[in-house]
């Protein structure tokens, strides 16, 4: 039997899961991994979260350097890819070394969306997607007094909440007129508006930013508003979003839409090209949705489905990716969980608590039940995600004779189902 090459270009999350995930599905063939960044692979979540008061970048590492050895993956570091010469089935880096493949895997993640306004150049104007840019914000924050984020989603709520917590004053300046408005309902925005105000923070919502001001060393000290409003700051963290990283892939003639498209099987329109991760829009299988997932459950899952479907048999059916999307936040001295997809939700309920520090919001799609966001709910989180794991859908109705009881409406569905 042949062996084959896997060439997987990206070593965050996805790209790493996808190589480990290789060899304990038994493939036996060789594996090269490339990563733009020097050094190992990392995890990211916590570079807006832990990382911050420990600043120690060993315990972000998925493995060692013998992990690597032993398992026969070569990690290529520093190495951005170029180009997808689909017709040789080769990759070539921007240094012009190329590399060869039978099977492609692009867990290209995301870019940091760009600002197009006046003085986003001004030293201590940052943003937060390496750990290169974690040290950074670090080191600023230390000498900094007041600190402006441009952008209320996760990472801004994050770092803010960070930052607060380092005695600086903030300010969080957000197009929309709520916080985490794409990502979450209106009950818990408000619920994270309340706490993040109530430590300190002034929000400043349906506003934009025109221009960055700085003084004669070239660093920034102020913001101008859309409303004419000007904040002083001597940090300012651009947390504007993302944008899929499709570049490599559009060039190479692969199709794109909101991200490298794949299928179920998480292949491209070339067979032996998979794409994963953030980068990926895939139509999700419960709300038959083109979607792009960024979320660490959604690139592991995936890494380990495109292993299966590089490893196994000949002949042998290819695994479909159907596996519920959840996601967290740690801000405010609080857990934001969300299980499913909860943006296109028509209806929404919030249930009772024992506790004011608790909070759960059920999500439903024409009066379907779609998902769940708690915090510091564990429990209610866990078990939103069991049901909607089950085969059987449900229904507004079935959690109201339930007395919106999560766990005795999953007892209940599974005794049924």
């Amino acid at each position: 039997m042949i062996k084959q090459t896997v060439v997987i270009v990206g070593s965050g999350q996805a790209g790493f899961q996808t190589a480990a995930s290789l060899r304990l599905e038994g493939f036996e063939g060789e594996i090269i991994l490339f990563g733009d960044e020097p050094g190992l692979p990392y995890q990211r979540p916590p570079l807006s979260k832990t990382y911050f008061a420990d600043a120690d970048a060993q315990r972000l590492l998925f493995r060692n350097a013998d992990f690597f050895q032993r398992n026969r993956i070569k990690l290529w570091d520093n190495a951005r890819a170029a180009r997808i010469h689909r017709d040789r089935k080769e990759v070539e880096l921007e240094d012009g070394r190329t590399i060869a493949y039978d099977k492609l895997v692009l867990a290209l993640g995301t870019k940091n969306r760009e600002l197009p306004i006046p003085g986003t150049r001004l030293a201590n104007v940052l943003q937060l997607r390496t750990l290169k840019d974690a040290d950074l914000l670090r080191h600023a924050a230390k000498n900094a007094s007041r600190a402006v984020m441009i952008g209320g989603g996760f990472i801004g709520l994050e770092v803010a909440s960070v930052l607060r917590g380092e005695g600086l004053e903030v300010s969080i300046i957000e197009l929309e007129p709520r916080v985490m408005a794409r990502a979450v309902s209106k009950p818990i925005s408000a619920h994270y508006e309340q706490l993040h105000a109530a430590s300190g923070v002034e929000f400043h919502l349906e506003e934009s930013v025109t221009s960055l001001t700085g003084n004669k060393k070239g660093e920034v000290e102020a913001l101008t508003l859309s409303d004419g409003t000007r904040l002083n700051a001597d940090l300012v963290v651009v947390c504007a979003g993302v944008v899929p990283d499709i570049a490599i892939a559009q060039e190479a003639g692969l199709a794109v839409e909101n991200g490298i498209r794949v299928d179920a099987h998480l292949r491209t329109d070339d067979p032996d090209i998979f794409a994963i991760g953030d980068c990926a829009s895939f139509v999700h299988a419960a709300s038959n949705r083109l979607v792009r997932i960024e979320s660490v459950q959604n690139a592991l899952d995936q890494a380990k489905c495109v292993a299966k479907n590089i490893a196994g048999q000949k002949g042998a059916q290819p695994q479909a990716y159907d596996r519920v999307a959840w996601f967290w936040s740690d801000q405010a001295g609080t857990k934001l969980q969300i299980a499913g997809l909860t943006g296109p939700a028509d209806q929404w309920h919030v249930c009772q608590s024992d506790s004011p520090e608790k909070l759960t919001v059920l999500a439903f799609k024409d009066s379907q039940f779609i998902g769940a966001e708690t915090v510091n709910n564990a429990s209610d989180h866990m078990t939103a995600r069991k049901i909607l794991s089950g085969r059987d859908k449900v229904s507004f109705k079935d959690f109201e004779s339930s007395g919106f009881d999560l766990r005795r409406l999953a007892r209940e569905k599974t005794r049924t189902g």
